[in-house]
C-alpha cells in the first residue's frame, strides 16, 4: 500500500512541477487553477499521512522553513565577476576591436545579447537536478546562502526537467520583481500602513535577505537565468560550443531565460539590438538598465580570459539611469483648474533618463508624510519614459541639520481664499472657484477646448494674456471681446484677430452636452455630460434636480451628484451661466426618450475614414444621442461601421466579419429622420 502512495506522491510532484513551469516561466495555463489546487491538496494530504516519503523538491516545500537566526556565508567556486561597461556606440566598437585583435580574427564575431535585468544576482546549485543551494553574489567571491528564500520563487524549479542532468550544475541569473506586481505589492503595503519600497530592485534585494521564508514567499519574485557557472558534467550533457545554446538548454530544463535573448553577428547588429531594446524599455514590464553582450563561442571566451574583476569577452551597454540622487531645494504650490493645490519639488538639476530634471511632483500632503521628506534632503528622483518625474525616496543619513519641514498652505497661494481638504480626499483645494486667477485661467482653457466650446485659435498662451490683462474675468467675457482689445495683444494682428472673433461667434451655437462639459464641473466628463443631457433634456432641469433624480442618471454616483448640486447651488456659478446665455450662447433642448425607445439603443457603432459633413466628434455625439455606443474597434458584435473617405483597416475588417457598412449619407439621413440637428 505504501509503495502505491509513494508512487502517487512522485506522480503528483512531477505533474505540479510541469504545471508550475508552464504557468510561471512560459505564460501557459495547462490546467485550470481549481484542478491545480485539487492536485496540490491531494499531495499535501498524502505527505501528511506519509511524512517519510516527502521529496525535497515537492512544491509543498517552497514555504514553511523555520526562520534563520542569521545568514551563513558561502564561497563561490568560480567568482561572480562584474562586467566592463559601455555607454556609447563608439565604446562598443572599441570593445569589438579589442577582442577581434586579441583573437586575431577577420570575420565578424558572433555575440549573444539580452536585456540587463535590474535586480539581484543569484547563483543556484543543482545536485543531480535538485536545487541544493542558492547564494547571492555578495562581493563576487563570497555570498550569503538564501536557499530558504529562493525555494519560494515559483519560477525557480526545485527539480530540473528531464532525467539526464549533470551531477552538479550552477545556474546564474537575476532575481527581480515585475513592475505590475511591484505596484500591486506597494498598493497592499500602503493600504496596511506598511513602508513602501522605492523601486523593484530594492524590493527584490530586501525580499531575498529575509530570515523568514514566509515573508519572502509573500513577495512576487521572479528569476531569469543568464549563464552557467561551476559544473560537474563528465558526460558532456551541456553544449560545449555556444553560450546561446547553453541558455536554451537551461530553458529546456525548466529555467526561465529572457524572451528577448538573441544571437547576432557583428558589432553593428549588436548596436541595432541595443537601440531596439532601449526603444522597448518602458514597455517591457520589468526594470532593465542596459544590455549584456557576450561572445557566443565558449572556445573564444576561454581564449579571451579575464582581466582584474571582469571577463574580456563580455560587456554591459548601460542605458541612461532612470533614477538619480539630487537635493530638494524648495517646494512651491500650484493651483489647478479644479482648485487642487499641488506641491511641486524644486530640485538641483540632475540628468535622469537622458533628460535634465529640475522639478518633480509631490502629489499631496499624504505623499509628503509617506516619504518623510524635508526641504534640504538628498532624494532619489525617478523618471521613466514620458512619466512626470517623481521623488521616490529620501536618503535620511544625508539629511542636513538645517532641513526644514514642508508646510502646506492654509490659504490659496494665488488668491488667498481658504484652502480646504474634503473628508475622504487626499487633495487640498482652493475655495475661490472662478474668483481665483489660477483657476480662472485653467477654467477658461477648459471652457474653450476642442471638446467643450471648441473656439479655434484661442490657445493657452492667449488665454493667459487675456486673464492677466483682465480682459476676461469670466467665460462670458470671451463673447464681449472686440477688435481693439485683441489687436493690443502679443502676436495678434488684425487678420488673426478677425479670425478669432469669427470662431468665438461660431461657438455660440453649441449643444447641451458640450455646454455642460465646458462648465468644468468636477468629475463631469464628456460621457457624464451627455448622459445628463439625454436624461433631463434641458439645463434648467439639471440645475433643479434633486440628489435622488441625479443618481438615476447612468454614470452618476453619489460623489458626482454632490459636485453637481454644489456647483449649481453657488450664486456666482448661476451668474456665470446666466451671463453666458445673455451674451448669446444657445443650444437646442433634447427630446427626452426612454433608453429603450432610442433607435440605436444598445448598438455599437464604429466610425472610420474622413467625414465631409461634420467632424468625427460631432458625429459621435449625435450617434450617442440616439443611444449608440461608439467604439474604436470592429468586432463581430459591431452593429454597423460608418465609412467616410479613405477608410482603412476597420472597413476591411468589417467586410471580413460581414458587419453592415453605412455611408456618411445614410448616417445623415438617420439623424434627420430622428430629429437630431
Amino acid at each position: 500500500m505504501s509503495d502505491s502512495k509513494k508512487a502517487r506522491m512522485r506522480e503528483l510532484t512531477d505533474q505540479l512541477q510541469q504545471y508550475s513551469h508552464a504557468y510561471y516561466n512560459l505564460n501557459q495555463t495547462i490546467v485550470p487553477d481549481a484542478v491545480f489546487d485539487e492536485l496540490f491538496d491531494e499531495l499535501v494530504a498524502l505527505e501528511t499521512a506519509f511524512p517519510d516519503f516527502v521529496q525535497p523538491h515537492s512544491p509543498t516545500q517552497r514555504v514553511g522553513a523555520t526562520p534563520l537566526d542569521k545568514f551563513s556565508q558561502y564561497e563561490h567556486a568560480l567568482p561572480m565577476l562584474s562586467l566592463e561597461k559601455a555607454k556609447t556606440d563608439d565604446e562598443l566598437v572599441q570593445f569589438n576591436k579589442r577582442i577581434s585583435d586579441s583573437l586575431d580574427v577577420e570575420n565578424d564575431i558572433v555575440f549573444c545579447c539580452e536585456p540587463k535585468l535590474d535586480g539581484v544576482a543569484l547563483s543556484l546549485h543543482y545536485q543531480h537536478g535538485v536545487l541544493a543551494r542558492a547564494v547571492t553574489r555578495g562581493d563576487g567571491f563570497t555570498g550569503e546562502d538564501v536557499t530558504h528564500n529562493a525555494r519560494t520563487i515559483k519560477s525557480i524549479p526545485l527539480k530540473l526537467l528531464g532525467s539526464d542532468q549533470p551531477a552538479m550544475l550552477e545556474v546564474r541569473g537575476e532575481a527581480y520583481i515585475p513592475l505590475s506586481q511591484f505596484a500591486q505589492m506597494n498598493d497592499r503595503s500602503g493600504s496596511s500602513g506598511e513602508k513602501l519600497f522605492a523601486n523593484p530592485r530594492n524590493a527584490a534585494s530586501g525580499s531575498l535577505r529575509q530570515l523568514d521564508a514566509k515573508v519572502a514567499s509573500s513577495r512576487p519574485l521572479s528569476f531569469s537565468a543568464y549563464s552557467v557557472g561551476d559544473v560537474d558534467d563528465e558526460h558532456a550533457k551541456l553544449d560545449q560550443q555556444s553560450h546561446y545554446a547553453r541558455l536554451l538548454q537551461l530553458q529546456g530544463m525548466g529555467l526561465a531565460v529572457s524572451p528577448l535573448l538573441k544571437k547576432v553577428t557583428g558589432i553593428n547588429a549588436v548596436i541595432d539590438y541595443c537601440q531596439d531594446i532601449l526603444q522597448q524599455r518602458d514597455t517591457l514590464g520589468f526594470e532593465i538598465d542596459g544590455v549584456v553582450i557576450k561572445v557566443d563561442s565558449l572556445a573564444q571566451q576561454q581564449a579571451l580570459g579575464f582581466v582584474a574583476r571582469a571577463p574580456r569577452w563580455a560587456i554591459a551597454f548601460k542605458f541612461p539611469a532612470q533614477e538619480q540622487l539630487t537635493t530638494l531645494l524648495d517646494v512651491e504650490f500650484q493651483v489647478g483648474r479644479t482648485g487642487a493645490i499641488t506641491p511641486v519639488a524644486r530640485l538641483a538639476p540632475v540628468v535622469v533618463g537622458g533628460v535634465t530634471v529640475s522639478n518633480a511632483t509631490l502629489h499631496n500632503q499624504d505623499e509628503i508624510n509617506r516619504l518623510g521628506i524635508k526641504i534640504g534632503d538628498t532624494v532619489t528622483v525617478r523618471r521613466a519614459g514620458d512619466v512626470i518625474p517623481q521623488i521616490v525616496a529620501v536618503i535620511l543619513d544625508r539629511r542636513p541639520a538645517q532641513a526644514r519641514d514642508i508646510i502646506f498652505p492654509t490659504r490659496c497661494p494665488v488668491c488667498h481664499s481658504a484652502a480646504e481638504r474634503v473628508s475622504g480626499e487626499a487633495v487640498v483645494r482652493c475655495s475661490g472657484g472662478l474668483f481665483c486667477p489660477a483657476q480662472l485661467k485653467e477654467s477658461i482653457k477648459h471652457f474653450v477646448s476642442r471638446k467643450a466650446m471648441d473656439i479655434d485659435g484661442l490657445g493657452d498662451k492667449l488665454v493667459e494674456q487675456l486673464v492677466d490683462q483682465q480682459l476676461v474675468k469670466t467665460p462670458a467675457d470671451i463673447y464681449t471681446l472686440d477688435m481693439p482689445a485683441l489687436i493690443g495683444l502679443e502676436r495678434m494682428a488684425e487678420k488673426s484677430a478677425l479670425k478669432l472673433l469669427n470662431a468665438i461667434k461660431a461657438s455660440g451655437e453649441t449643444s447641451l452636452p458640450r455646454f455642460i462639459y465646458a462648465l468644468g464641473i468636477r468629475e463631469v466628463g464628456e460621457a457624464t455630460a451627455l448622459n445628463l443631457a439625454q436624461h433631463f433634456g434641458s439645463l434648467q432641469a439639471i440645475m433643479d434636480a434633486t440628489a435622488e433624480q441625479l443618481l438615476a442618471v447612468s454614470d452618476v454616483g453619489t460623489v458626482v451628484a454632490e459636485h453637481l448640486q454644489s456647483f449649481f447651488a453657488e450664486p456666482h456659478n448661476q451668474q456665470v451661466i446666466a451671463d453666458l446665455q445673455r451674451v448669446g450662447i444657445t443650444w437646442p433642448d433634447i427630446s427626452v426618450q426612454q433608453a429603450s425607445a432610442q433607435p440605436l439603443a444598445g448598438c455599437t457603432i464604429v466610425l472610420t475614414g474622413t467625414l465631409s459633413a461634420m467632424g468625427r466628434d460631432d458625429a459621435k455625439a449625435r450617434l450617442q444621442q440616439l443611444g449608440a455606443k461608439v467604439s474604436g474597434s470592429v468586432s463581430a458584435k459591431t452593429y454597423a461601421v460608418i465609412a467616410g473617405d479613405n477608410a482603412g483597416s476597420k472597413l476591411v475588417k468589417a467586410n471580413d466579419l460581414n458587419v453592415p457598412v453605412w455611408t456618411e449619407q445614410q448616417m445623415l439621413e438617420l439623424f434627420s429622420s430622428n430629429g437630431v440637428a
